[in-house]
């Protein structure tokens, strides 16, 4: 299973937030970079940039943040918030993004969506599924739309889409454990149909404690991605790295 560390970006800073509540933000580092050159010195390879900035504002805003990080880490990074259009798209891949999520876009313009994963491929465009009470959430987890996260991951499925994000947006942030039951039926659920192509299923939000992540590994999630854990010294760099390694 691969470590995805987070940051996320208001004002060029990284920060936090709870349940996606902006008025919740923290700042832990005033410079993004220094984060991720730490996260690289421990063997990670992966890095979840939000621009959190660009959720709000629907548009790209934080990509010198990003095209600082890819040009000065070797880090794979996946890039999303506020992006809705081809443009927004060339910006991100340009600044240096590997994978680009798509979570508001992906409910509101199916189209253009669509038109991304056939020009740029499956493996570049990444699902966002963010849940609250499994109804997906749009615009910076600020509005809730009619969509059942299940049947709406299926739906993608069946279009092409083989990496999804899902966040369950009641415990991201709260260090209180990942929704595991959730993650279960969203594998078992989209694992079924012959015609079923796999999904590389990445869990997201509330992980708190190191050994989570074995669990999270043995019901067949592809990757995870850390935050909060990880600024506020609930699981170290050091245990991410020794794991990583044992792999």
């Amino acid at each position: 299973m691969r470590i995805i560390p987070a940051i996320d970006i208001i004002d060029g800073k990284c920060v936090r937030l709870s349940k996606g509540d902006y008025d919740t933000k923290k700042i832990y580092n005033e410079h993004p970079l220094e984060v991720a050159k730490e996260f690289e010195a421990h063997g990670i390879t992966h890095l979840h940039l939000v621009d959190l900035d660009g959720a709000k504002s629907k548009h790209i805003v934080n990509h010198k943040v990003l095209e600082q990080i890819a040009s000065q880490t070797n880090l794979k990074i996946d890039f999303g918030g506020g992006l809705k259009t081809d443009e927004d798209l060339k910006i991100a891949f340009n600044s240096g993004a590997s994978q680009i999520t798509g979570g508001s876009i992906a409910v509101k313009d199916q189209d253009t969506f669509l038109g991304w994963i056939e020009t740029y491929g499956a493996e570049k465009i990444i699902l966002g599924a963010d849940a609250l009470h499994e109804k997906v959430a749009v615009s910076g987890w600020q509005e809730d739309s009619k969509e059942d996260l299940i049947p709406f991951i299926q739906a993608y499925q069946q279009k092409g889409i083989v990496f999804v994000i899902c966040t369950d947006i009641s415990k991201d942030g709260m260090l209180q454990g990942p929704s595991f039951e959730l993650y279960e039926r969203i594998l078992n659920e989209t694992s079924k149909g012959a015609d079923s192509r796999s999904i590389n299923l990445i869990a997201s939000g509330g992980i708190s404690t190191f050994d989570e992540l074995p669990k999270l590994a043995e019901l067949g999630c592809e990757g995870t991605i850390i935050g909060k854990a990880i600024y506020e010294n609930r699981i170290s760099l050091k245990q991410l790295e020794d794991y990583i390694l044992s792999k």
